[in-house]
């Protein structure tokens, strides 16, 4: 059996713009309503949503069946044990939280490796290895995991460049809200200086030749974010849609 190819890392590396979903509803039969809207990517979330790794199994068989477009899942955090449990059920591509300095983003790609060039738990019958039926799994599953990194404070940019230098980091994502709130605007993702720096943060990841992403809060700010250089951006949150849909469609029918 084939090792499944990661489209979504090799568009990147080919700098094709990829379009995504933000997915925060836990649950497989949401997963899959987005999975077949004609997105290039999903990011599934589980540090700002109450999902886990049985969650994001779930949500991984269900997009399985819609082959055009690319889960990414995001951990709770950047550790190795939450790393290695979820490429083991089948994530690729993985999006770690709060990376700020050079040795956080070592570890992260530390994680994502098996030795001895890191420290990913070696295992061989894993949903990943397709139960052991992909020949040489250990061998060349690095070849098709992507590794995204969250610099989203203010220390993160001033070592933008060392961590994008890391060997294994695959792309940078900026992460406005934690941004805006480390630059001293605390909810106010589109104050000024806020967006400055965002704009910044993107051209200087491009100036480091890797691809820059980033969750817009609207239609506007992603096709300013995409203007701007972002290679792969999630242009709205599934919640969110569905808190605004809901609202205008209640507004509509009791004045």
């Amino acid at each position: 059996m084939e090792l499944p190819r990661n489209h979504f890392k090799h568009a990147l590396a080919a700098g094709r713009q990829q379009i995504g979903l933000w997915v925060s509803l836990p649950g497989a039969y949401a997963t899959e309503v987005a999975a077949g809207a004609g997105f290039d990517w999903l990011l599934l979330d589980t540090e700002h949503s109450p999902n886990d790794v049985p969650g994001v199994l779930a949500q991984l068989q269900a997009a399985a069946a819609y082959p055009d477009v690319s889960p990414v899942v995001r951990p709770a955090w950047n550790d190795k044990v939450l790393v290695k449990r979820h490429l083991d059920v089948g994530a690729q591509t993985l999006l770690l939280p709060y990376v700020s300095t050079v040795a956080e983003a070592e570890a992260a790609v530390a994680a994502m490796r098996y030795p001895p060039r890191g420290i990913r738990g070696v295992a061989g019958s894993h949903r990943a290895a397709r139960f052991g039926r992909v020949a040489d799994y250990v061998k060349r599953a690095e070849a098709e995991l992507c590794l995204l990194v969250q610099l989203e404070t203010r220390e993160a940019l001033d070592n933008l460049e060392a961590i994008a230098g890391v060997d294994g980091v695959d792309g940078i994502f900026i992460g406005p809200a934690d941004l805006a709130a480390s630059l001293g605007h605390l909810g106010d993702i589109g104050h000024p200086e806020v967006q400055s720096t965002i704009a910044d943060a993107i051209r200087r990841v491009r100036a480091c030749g890797k691809p820059p992403g980033i969750l817009a809060a609207d239609e506007t700010a992603a096709r300013r974010y995409i203007e701007a250089g972002t290679l792969f951006t999630a242009v709205a949150t599934d919640v969110v849609l569905l808190a605004r849909e809901t609202a205008r469609l209640a507004k509509a029918f009791r004045g």
